[in-house]
């Protein structure tokens, strides 16, 4: 989207995996080979000419070896590099967009990343949080994800129930969209039952049934009926509340909204329950 919002964007974009790319290979990959420089034929255009007067993106940038960084440095600086093998300056227009999964503060303090070319690579960072820090989104990615399984697979989308979207809202998700794309693909696929009615929470896969909390798959029946009206009312409340509060963010206006209460009294009672409040104000 930086790219197609640009005045750029009728030019070339290049994307260039650093993590994939063997080392002995990076360079000529970047910046071309002239014959007998390493080169496939009589030369080789690099990435960054393919990218001139567009954008090269560099994905996985912390995976580029320390040498090819500072020749980096330079081509951001002047626009301009030598094929290898070859003895000319080839000069480019090309806007740089870096990719990456690590820390890179942890990587310039271990030596693996110079801090010349973070610092040229820095003038516009953005952040993208990890799913657990936006469970907000999670409705509208797994409806798009179904959907766009859906065609895939040349099937009706199903419909994933409040009790199962309860559960993928309140999961983890340590791998991500990437995750929660796969277990959509297997819940169209191998969710047991009508493939007309929504998917029940009974049907979302074991991991996501063994970390969501207890209120979105509650197993504590047989606790529950030895226990007298009040203290099980309690007991409810509290997973129930802490499972909403999550779902939600941590935004308590949002969770109030859905829990049918006032905002000051959903306060009061979290406070009551000993549940813990959000990490940020809302």
């Amino acid at each position: 989207m930086v790219h197609d919002l640009s005045p750029r964007a009728q030019g070339p974009f290049v994307v260039l995996n650093c993590a994939t790319m063997h080392p002995d290979r990076l360079e000529i990959e970047l910046f071309g080979a002239e014959p007998g420089g390493g080169g496939d034929g009589p030369y080789k255009i690099g990435t960054f000419e393919q990218a001139h007067g567009g954008t090269l993106l560099l994905d996985e940038v912390a995976d580029m070896p320390i040498e090819t960084q500072g020749k980096i440095v330079r081509v951001l600086q002047d626009q301009t590099f030598v094929r290898v093998g070859g003895t000319q300056k080839v000069e480019v227009d090309v806007r740089v967009v870096a990719t990456t999964n690590r820390d890179l503060q942890a990587a310039m303090s271990a030596a693996r990343f110079r801090e010349d070319l973070y610092y040229r690579l820095n003038v516009v960072p953005i952040e993208v949080p990890p799913l657990r820090a936006r469970r907000p989104d999670i409705p509208a990615l797994a409806k798009h994800l179904m959907e766009r399984a859906a065609v895939v697979a040349g099937v009706p989308p199903r419909l994933i129930g409040d009790d199962a979207m309860a559960s993928l809202q309140s999961y983890a998700w340590p791998g991500n969209v990437r995750q929660l794309g796969n277990v959509i693909d297997r819940l169209l696929i191998m969710a047991e039952g009508d493939p007309s009615l929504p998917v029940a929470a009974n049907m979302l896969p074991p991991e996501l049934r063994a970390e969501t909390p207890m209120s979105a798959h509650w197993d504590r029946g047989g606790e529950i009926m030895t226990l007298p009206l009040r203290e099980a009312r309690e007991i409810f409340e509290r997973e129930y509340l802490a499972a909403q509060v999550l779902r939600h963010d941590g935004n308590i206006s949002k969770t109030a909204e859905f829990v049918g209460m006032e905002r000051s009294a959903l306060h009061r009672k979290l406070k009551s329950l000993g549940v813990p409040g959000p990490d940020k104000p809302h």
